[in-house]
């Protein structure tokens, strides 16, 4: 990673760079806020508290209306408006999201370094995802969070779904006839594939030996970039209203199904945590065993440093010094392939978000009374991999992918249905599911560095 001027994040520094801007802005909004007074006591407490304290006051709330049918009705009438405002303004950043975050990402990896080492790496990455979707989806399916909650909208509708297409056609729409139309039209997986595209050829342009095309390639990966900041930007003030959305849904759910609703949340959160245990033991300790011939507790013994501050600040890149020093000093990591696959993971790795979307969008679907058929459950395996690359260093970015997944298999949320019910309930308890995921991420991307190391014959051994 290159360095920019002081102040300022250059391209190749955005992964490292979009957590800390992010958590600046939300830094200098509360310090706006307080200085002006107005709702200096609403941007005085953190965000992630704010949500917490929305999820509790609209439980509390749901079950006191939950005891006066009538009562409810007037207060979903009257309220519901701010849950879809919610939900209209997330909607309303999914497609630039997607799109300027892959492209992003997909340019800032330079061909000229993706010899063997960067091969190795992209494959490992690849792979490990979709063992961790595969590993989600059989849990889901074993488990079945959410089944049986019947979840209905404000409106008092369940959504219907749509038949899902065959296999060959769900390959086939993944490539768009018409990138403009996808968009407009909200197509996702259309929309990543031309995003990757584009990215992938804007990257091998930048690497381009003709100086005057090479630095028109250089402007427009700037223009990218300042639009997946703004979009970032945006994201942050989103996020800003979510407790008040969070309250209101959460509301909704708690006056239809009384505390009884808390059982599915927990169930949904273990779910996930099991999830990425076992990917831990099987993905992971299967590579280093396997593979590498190195020891897996010795791997989770060095790897704890940096897999607990990922835990604790739920940010993969504002780990990623710890994450190359642990590598480095404890696994015998060589610069020469930390420099490339850490950052790199930090920006593409994502198992921990794989197997979160995978999981809730079972749980939206089992609790909604529209669980996933085979061809859907391919379809999210699918949409989750190749999001993975877009999702780094964003913070929110879990939730807002977790719409693009559900879009993708016929689960639209839309002001007033169930799925904006269940989607809220997620957000609720994103922080504690956030934890999870950010750890398993940072696990994963020295887990790789390790085993392409060893691939390369370049691993201090002397350090296991």
């Amino acid at each position: 990673m290159r360095h920019g001027s002081p102040g300022r994040c250059v391209p190749q520094q955005q992964p490292q760079c979009l957590a800390y801007a992010l958590n600046v802005q939300e830094s200098h909004m509360s310090r706006n806020r307080e200085s002006s007074g107005f709702l200096s006591w609403y941007f005085r407490v953190n965000l992630l508290k704010r949500i917490l304290i929305g999820l509790v006051l609209g439980a509390v709330c749901g079950c006191v209306l939950g005891a006066a049918p009538e009562a409810a009705r007037v207060f979903i009438v009257s309220t519901g408006i701010f849950g879809d405002l919610f939900i209209r303004l997330l909607k309303m950043i999914v497609v630039p999201v997607i799109l300027f975050s892959l492209i992003t990402g997909a340019a800032s990896i330079s061909p000229g370094r993706l010899g063997r080492v960067g091969l190795k790496t992209l494959a490992y990455y690849f792979v490990t995802s979709v063992i961790a979707v595969a590993i989600a989806l059989a849990l889901a399916n074993i488990f079945q969070p959410g089944l049986n909650m019947g979840i209905i909208g404000d409106a008092a509708v369940k959504g219907t779904s749509a038949k899902a297409p065959p296999l060959s056609q769900i390959l086939l729409d993944i490539v768009p006839t018409n990138p403009a139309e996808s968009l407009a039209r909200g197509d996702v997986l259309p929309i990543i594939f031309f995003a990757l595209v584009f990215g992938i050829a804007l990257a091998f342009l930048r690497d381009s030996k003709d100086g005057k095309a090479a630095a028109a390639a250089d402007r427009l990966f700037e223009l990218c970039s300042a639009c997946a900041e703004t979009m970032y930007k945006v994201v942050g003030g989103i996020m800003q209203f979510a407790p008040v959305g969070v309250f209101v849904l959460i509301a909704i759910v708690f006056a239809q199904h009384g505390p009884k609703a808390v059982g599915p949340l927990l169930y949904v959160a273990m779910t996930m945590y099991v999830g990425f245990v076992l990917h831990l033991v099987i993905g992971y300790g299967g590579f280093l065993r396997l593979v590498s011939n190195l020891s897996f507790i010795k791997f989770v013994k060095g790897a704890n440093a940096a897999s607990l501050t990922a835990f604790v600040t739920r940010s993969s890149n504002g780990t990623l010094p710890v994450t190359m020093r642990v590598s480095e000093e404890i696994m015998g990591v060589p610069r020469s392939v930390s420099s490339f696959t850490l950052p790199v993971g930090a920006t593409v790795n994502m198992d921990g978000t794989a197997i979160y979307l995978a999981v809730c969008a079972m749980f939206i679907g089992f609790a909604t009374g529209q669980p996933l058929n085979f061809n859907q459950q391919l379809t999210v395996m699918i949409t989750a991999t190749l999001a993975a690359v877009g999702t780094a260093g964003v913070p929110g970015a879990g939730v807002i992918m977790l719409l693009m997944v559900l879009e993708s298999v016929d689960l639209p949320v839309t002001e007033g249905s169930a799925g904006a019910v269940a989607y809220a309930m997620i957000i609720g308890i994103d922080a504690l599911l956030d934890m999870g995921r950010t750890c398993m991420n940072v696990t994963g991307d020295m887990a790789g560095a390790v085993i392409v190391s060893k691939s390369e014959r370049v691993l201090d051994e002397s350090k296991w």
